[in-house]
């Protein structure tokens, strides 16, 4: 294997085809090494610290990077919420809060309440810094175990057809997720959702400029029958500063088990997770539902990344 050419991860736009496709081999690797018992990457590591930063509350995220550090050998220095047990309390500021993590880990992983954070920290650190989600920015490492939990179910990318559900204008795993969608030929998007919640506009430029089709719809039961994938989000009343705004939003689109009997047999349904009442308990039992799958997908893709950025 060529050596991994990303220092930083910190954006959706940064992976190609080609490093798309050698992140989810390597996830592959991980995933059936430790089906075997996990001997072959145990101690890959070994002797490796990971600062686990996170500004934001996390479950899935941190506890996948933390239990892939530790697979792979390593070991995680970590705080719950920097912003009230950090030196952020303190009024201390990104930048030199990564230059001084630097001195002690060999990788920064962060999650952090404003878009672009992840960059800017990247921008003055020698170590790799992993974007775990910035604010309605963008959250790269869950887009990249989303596509690899559809390559999982189709065995192929290219031509499927995407429903993305829910907070679409701050949801930052729709839009890595467009971003990354754009390297397949013939995939479609549909957006459903509220109108004080529809996609952003870069997003669909940069659709257009890749000649992704793409188009808007509110009513969810006309899109459910035509859709591969059925990407639902949780409506996220942290990011409303208008809370008229949120009542309007919330509860519209709610994924029931007769509404998931109208989709494709092999059609899927993905969510990020949390998940408030947009998908019904009801429907974890259908075949149809991946997201349970989706976030241990989160482990073999995060073990991948960190032993790729600390292997280059």
């Amino acid at each position: 294997m060529s050596a991994f050419p990303l220092k930083h991860v910190y954006e959706a736009q940064q992976f190609n085809r080609e490093l798309l496709d050698t992140v989810m081999q390597t996830a592959d690797e991980m995933k059936a090494d430790l089906a075997d018992g996990g001997r072959r990457y145990a101690r890959a590591l070994d002797n490796k610290i990971m600062a686990s930063l996170f500004y934001e509350p996390s479950t899935r995220t941190r506890f996948s990077f933390e239990s892939a550090m530790l697979r792979l050998g390593g070991s995680i220095i970590t705080t719950e919420n920097a912003r009230e047990f950090s030196s952020a309390a303190k009024g201390e500021s990104l930048y030199d809060s990564t230059r001084i993590i630097n001195g002690y880990a060999d990788v920064i992983v962060m999650r952090h309440h404003e878009a672009g954070s992840a960059e800017k920290a990247a921008s003055v650190s020698d170590i790799p810094v992993i974007n775990a989600g910035d604010g309605a920015g963008q959250h790269p490492t869950q887009a990249l175990l989303d596509l690899y939990t559809l390559k999982d179910s189709f065995g192929e990318i290219s031509g499927l057809k995407v429903a993305m559900v829910g907070d679409l204008k701050y949801g930052r795993t729709v839009r890595s997720l467009s971003y990354l969608l754009t390297k397949y030929t013939g995939t479609e998007i549909c957006f459903v959702s509220p109108p004080v919640c529809r996609m952003e506009n870069d997003i669909k430029a940069h659709l257009d400029q890749y000649g992704i089709p793409w188009t808007e719809e509110a009513n969810l039961d006309k899109v459910l029958p035509e859709a591969d994938c059925v990407y639902m989000t949780r409506i996220q009343k942290e990011r409303f500063n208008v809370p008229d705004e949120y009542e309007k939003a919330v509860g519209q689109y709610i994924l029931t088990p007769e509404r998931a009997e109208a989709m494709k047999p092999e059609a899927i349904i993905m969510h990020p997770l949390p998940r408030l009442n947009e998908i019904s308990q009801e429907v974890d039992d259908n075949p149809r539902a991946r997201y349970f799958e989706q976030a241990r997908n989160g482990l073999y893709i995060r073990m991948a990344l960190l032993w790729l950025l600390l292997n280059r």
